[in-house]
């Protein structure tokens, strides 16, 4: 059974009452299987099954996928080559042993750049998960090694020796050696399949090739499996989901039954209405329409603003309006294609002390990355900042806590960037590595210190990033071209202040003021702020969708145009009474010049009618008058002084005193 639940649609409860059923049945509750994403998941079902079943879920097996292929290896560990005691290696460990097999396969120095072990485990992850070949998955995630994949395939052969002779498995290994089990041992897939009679996977839209061949791979002669999901909300391809999985279900399994759950409980019909309207430009889908039982209600507002900070400004002001008409701050979410956008409605939010919750990670100005590359900026502009210093230089080739404390000893005392530029590397003991390193960051900051590039703080982060973390972020640091994009954002945020003083000032207080209090409301009062593949399974009463402008959702990087309108639709159906549709029609580019933008393709798409249209005009600013000369040559006659303002409650100045 192919089971298309829409969003809002009750799919919890029809996996709960599924299983509830088969237990009425007579079906044993051990021959039942629930594979879901995450164990929390699995344990709510069950628990849930205990409250309506006589007898409880018993042993019912759920879990993740990961969980359940955990388990199962334990008792055949031996039939794929491990012993039953075997060790799981978590990300560091997984790390740290790729990097062994680095160095195994490549002992000597090298005389090009390598990816870096990290890197390295991605990588490996993903042509595990996706089933992808390496050279296509280097094209597309890591193409600057791609004349490099036979060297990376024999690193991934040693990593894999490496762990098969210590008994040890990382997360990948749980479900490939699971698959191979299946695969291999026949006799053994024959029992494991007399023992799940029945199958049920709960988000099947999100699973990757290896998991869906896994379920395929479990199932007996009566194929007694039902699959959960819905295709409008498939959005990790970035992952390794693939969307094949749950179109191609009824090719694979052309006995299947299909059934659409289609009636909304969350929202009210004018969000539906829209939200129906947007998918149906997808070619590659399901056709399903979404009804609502609840009564009418407002029409989502399409909301056009000038600018990037007039729509932080136009949130910050409705956010409050909303709050005095009785809505919580918990009642609310902004949500957003990248995390990048949130930058300007952060700012504005700490100002206006409304305190949020970030839920796609850390506060923008609190990501590594960030304060990576405003490391060098504080350094340039106070040369005794340590911190700062120890920061920067660490991350070079070459550079340990160690070496970075010898060198701050060499530098420190007076004005350290001068001495740093002056500092002969002979004078300390120096790896070539790290010789190297320090005559690259000498040259960068020589260039930064220069009184053109103090005054833009915009340039002096892309100048940081061109000539250094552009190429460390991708060595070193997971989803590298998110990260990349964030500080671009963080340099045309920059762009707008006079010098670079001034931006890290404010980036400082905007640190500390974090808004945790909000006069008269509770104290776990709090505004949520979201990617949408954060928000997705998350449901609130008002949600702002912001930057629905072209180039920024769909982002101009997008492969798959409708993989993005899945992701529009998926964030339209988190509202249940009111949906804001903000698009900027200006944002200033790296060039301090104002771009014109258009509205977003799923904006403009939709039928008129669905949608209240509001322009947002620029605030009038008045002329700024010059400041009164002090030295005026001009005296009042006598007759015109006044021994005291005018009565407050005298409007007509009948006091007789000249106003």
């Amino acid at each position: 059974m192919l089971v298309l639940a829409g969003a809002g649609t009750g799919k919890t409860r029809t996996l709960v009452y599924r299983v509830c059923r088969l237990i009425e049945d007579g079906v044993p509750a051990g021959q039942i299987l629930l594979l879901t994403f995450t164990n929390k998941a699995a344990r709510e079902m069950l628990d849930r099954v205990g409250q309506l079943v006589e007898g409880g879920a018993g042993r019912v097996m759920g879990g993740t996928f990961h969980s359940v292929g955990h388990r199962l290896l334990r008792r055949y560990a031996e039939l794929v080559g491990y012993t039953p005691r075997f060790s799981i290696l978590d990300r560091e460990d997984a790390t740290e042993l790729m990097g062994s097999a680095l160095a195994e396969v490549v002992p000597e120095l090298p005389t090009r750049r390598l990816p870096r072990a990290r890197l390295l485990v991605d990588l490996y992850s993903f042509v595990i998960n996706t089933g992808r070949t390496l050279d296509k998955v280097l094209a597309e995630r890591a193409p600057q090694y791609l004349d490099q994949d036979e060297l990376i395939a024999a690193i991934f052969k040693r990593y894999l020796e490496r762990k098969r002779s210590a008994d040890l498995m990382d997360f990948d290994d749980l479900l490939l050696n699971w698959l191979l089990l299946l695969r291999r041992q026949p006799e053994v897939r024959r029992e494991i399949a007399r023992r799940f009679r029945h199958v049920l996977v709960d988000e099947y839209q999100d699973t990757n090739r290896l998991q869906a061949d896994i379920v395929d791979s479990l199932l007996g002669p009566e194929k007694n499996l039902m699959v959960v999901g819905d295709d409008a909300q498939s959005i990790y391809a970035f992952r390794g989901a693939d969307f094949e999985n749950i179109l191609g279900f009824p090719e694979r399994h052309p006995e299947c039954t299909i059934f659409r759950l289609e009636l909304n409980y969350r929202s009210v019909p004018e969000i539906l209405h829209l939200a129906n309207a947007s998918i149906l430009h997808n070619e590659r889908q399901f056709h399903k329409e979404l009804r609502a039982i609840r009564h009418a209600g407002d029409r989502p507002a399409r909301v056009s603003v000038p600018t990037p900070e007039i729509q932080a400004t136009w949130v910050a002001d409705r956010i409050l309006e909303l709050r005095d008409e009785g809505f919580g701050l918990e009642d609310m979410a902004v949500l957003y294609r990248n995390h990048a956008h949130s930058l300007e409605l952060q700012v504005e939010l700490t100002r206006r002390n409304i305190p949020f919750l970030v839920r796609s990670g850390l506060r923008f100005f609190e990501q590594r990355h960030v304060k990576d590359v405003l490391a060098h900026l504080r350094f340039v502009e106070n040369p005794r900042d340590e911190v700062a210093f120890a920061r920067l230089l660490k991350l070079r080739r070459g550079f340990g806590a160690r070496l970075a404390a010898r060198v701050w000893q060499r530098v420190a005392g007076g004005d350290a960037l001068r001495a740093l530029l002056d500092l002969d590397p002979a004078a300390i003991r120096l790896t070539r590595n790290a010789r190297t390193s320090l005559e690259e960051l000498r040259s960068l900051f020589d260039e930064l210190s220069t009184p053109r590039l103090r005054g833009q703080p915009g340039e002096s982060i892309r100048r940081v990033v061109e000539q250094f973390y552009d190429r460390w972020a991708r060595d070193n640091l997971d989803n590298p071209g998110s990260r990349l994009q964030d500080l671009e954002q963080l340099a045309l945020f920059a762009s707008g202040y006079p010098d670079t003083d001034a931006f890290l000032a404010d980036v400082t207080l905007l640190n500390e003021l974090s808004g945790e209090d909000v006069a008269g409301g509770p104290p776990d009062e709090v505004l949520t702020l979201s990617t949408i593949h954060q928000a997705k399974g998350l449901e609130w009463k008002i949600v702002f969708i912001i930057w629905l402008s072209e180039g920024r959702f769909p982002t101009a990087r997008a492969e798959d145009d409708e993989e993005e309108r899945r992701l529009f639709y998926v964030a339209a159906t988190r509202a249940r009474d009111l949906l804001h549709l903000l698009h900027p029609e200006t944002a200033r580019d790296r060039y301090r010049v104002d771009v014109l933008l258009d509205p977003s393709r799923f904006l403009l798409e939709l039928p008129g009618d669905l949608m209240e249209h509001l322009v947002i005009h620029p605030p009038e600013s008045d002329a700024e008058l010059p400041a009164l000369h002090q030295g005026s040559r001009y005296d009042l006659p006598a007759f015109l002084e006044t021994d005291a303002p005018p009565d407050d409650d005298d409007p007509e100045g009948s006091s007789g005193t000249v106003n």
